[in-house]
Formats: structure tokens, C-alpha cells, sequence
């Protein structure tokens, strides 16, 4: 039986997080496979999969924050906000350093941002891709999301070369536009790469080739541990939480938390709501 646990791939540009799901079902020899958090076809790095029983991670994952380096050039728009769409519009740049900083600023905190047009995003139970790509204008409700770090590394000519470490849901594209808007002269993605999803970085990722080889997963115990606070219990206590059973709280934070036997081994994510610790998933 395949290990459960996951898989941190660093994805190659021109595959989608779906390709990438499908070759490693293939590797690891189950369907039981998804991934946290999407990756556009032009975007490398960091894709956390899960294998087995820590599929039911995936959703909590997907909620963590994450860091990327891009590249965004003013100067043209695009249908998609990013190098793959088509261009809408050219500007001439000509903009002092104080300026790009100070666009930078109105869209780093916690900020309202509206999604592209061609994104995964339902519109009337259809994707708003579909209904960009068909031709129709597709209106998308601004979204609340935190951009905790957005920092400039290079301004080389008509490109802005960036460290963004933002909450989930957030579009790098949609900075990229926004960015060129405040700016005047419009501005969409060039390159982007995930370097790190919660506490899974570069440092962990594998690429597709390697992985076929070697296909390397972090057990699921330790990729809990990795990512969330951990509560070690009683055998009297592992045989509630086995049971889809409520624990006392201990003060450990709304969570998930990790909740782990006398033997070591992973019971149940949970999460704390007042007095008690009710379970989000449970494994065991």
C-alpha cells in the first residue's frame, strides 16, 4: 500500500497542477492524489500534493500563506493579466522609482482585490475562464486577502522584479495589474515562482524527473508537525479522538492542530472552539 503523506513538487512551467497529479498517480501507483493550492502553467516551484490519507490535508494547506518571486512589466496589459493572454494595450514607461514604491504600498496590507477575468472562479456555477474565453465580460466581486511582504528586488527597465508573501487566494497576476493601473501605464505578469507553501519550501521540492526516480514523501505525521501546532494524548484520550470524539481544549489555538496517540502516531486534525477541541478530520 502506497505511504500516505506528501509530496513537495517544485513544477516545471508548461504543466498544469492537474498534469502534475495525473504523472504522479502514476508514480505512486494510487488515485488517491490532489494538490494544495494551484499553480498556472507558467508558474514553477512549489506544488504540495498529497498521497492516501493526506488528501484530507489539503484543504487546511491550501489555507496557509505563501511566498513568490515575479516578475511584473508595465507597459502592456493582457487579457489574462500575465504573459499568456493576449495584449489589450501598450504604454510607454516612464516612471521615477518613488513612484513604483509608492504603488507598491497601496497594495500591501490587507487589501480588496478583484480576481482576473480568466480565473477558476465561479460566476453562476460556471468558471470564469469559460465565460472570458467564450467572449462574455465577466464581472468578479472584489475579495479580501493580506499581502504581508511586497518587496522590490531589481527595477531593470520596464520590469519589477518582486518577493511577495501574501495569504491564500491572493493573485499575483492581478498585483501585476493593479501595480501598472496605479502606475499609468498598465502591467502584467512575466514569470513567477512559489518558493514556499506554509512551512514546505524549495528546499523540500523535487522536480517531475527526479521524482520519478525517487519518489520521495513526507510521511504524514511529520508534514502535520511541519505545519501545525502539535497535542500529544492519552491512550483514554485516543480512543475519543478515534472515535470522531470532542476533546477539552488546551489552549493551543483555534488550530487545525495535530493530535497525536501515545505511540506517536497522527489521530485527527482538530480545532479548538471554546471549551472543546472538535475534530476536522480524523485519520486513525
Amino acid at each position: 500500500m502506497t505511504e500516505s503523506g506528501l509530496i513537495v513538487v517544485d513544477k516545471p512551467a508548461g504543466w498544469t497542477s492537474h498534469d502534475v497529479v495525473g504523472k504522479l498517480r502514476r508514480i505512486a501507483g494510487t488515485r488517491r492524489v490532489g494538490h494544495a493550492g494551484t499553480l498556472d502553467p507558467m508558474a514553477t516551484g512549489v506544488l504540495v500534493v498529497g498521497v492516501e490519507k493526506a488528501t484530507r490535508l489539503l484543504g487546511h494547506l491550501a489555507l496557509t500563506e505563501k511566498v513568490y518571486e515575479a516578475v511584473i512589466r508595465l507597459g502592456v496589459t493582457t487579457n489574462t493579466d500575465d504573459a499568456e493572454g493576449e495584449v489589450l494595450s501598450r504604454r510607454p514607461v516612464e516612471v521615477a522609482e518613488e513612484r513604483v514604491h509608492a504603488g507598491i504600498a497601496t497594495l500591501t496590507g490587507e487589501i480588496m482585490q478583484v480576481p482576473p477575468q480568466v480565473s477558476a472562479i465561479k460566476v453562476n456555477g460556471e468558471r470564469a475562464y469559460k465565460r472570458a474565453r467564450a467572449g462574455e465580460e465577466v464581472e468578479l466581486k472584489a475579495r479580501p486577502v493580506t499581502i504581508h511582504e511586497f518587496e522590490v528586488t531589481k527595477l531593470d527597465g520596464e520590469d519589477v522584479h518582486a518577493t511577495i508573501r501574501c495569504s491564500s487566494g491572493t493573485y499575483i497576476r492581478s498585483l501585476a495589474r493593479d501595480l501598472g493601473e496605479f502606475l499609468g501605464t498598465g502591467g502584467h505578469l512575466t514569470a513567477l515562482r512559489r518558493t514556499r507553501v506554509g512551512p514546505y519550501d524549495l528546499s523540500l521540492a523535487r522536480g517531475i524527473e527526479q521524482l520519478a526516480e525517487d519518489c520521495v514523501i513526507l510521511p504524514i505525521g511529520e508534514a502535520v508537525t511541519a505545519a501545525f501546532p502539535r497535542r500529544d494524548v492519552t491512550e483514554d484520550e485516543a480512543r475519543v479522538v478515534r472515535h470522531g470524539g470532542r476533546l477539552p481544549s488546551a489552549g493551543l489555538g483555534k488550530g487545525p492542530i495535530g493530535v497525536f496517540g501515545p505511540e506517536g502516531e497522527l489521530l485527527a486534525l482538530v480545532e479548538e472552539q471554546g471549551r472543546l477541541a472538535k475534530p476536522l478530520a480524523v485519520f486513525a
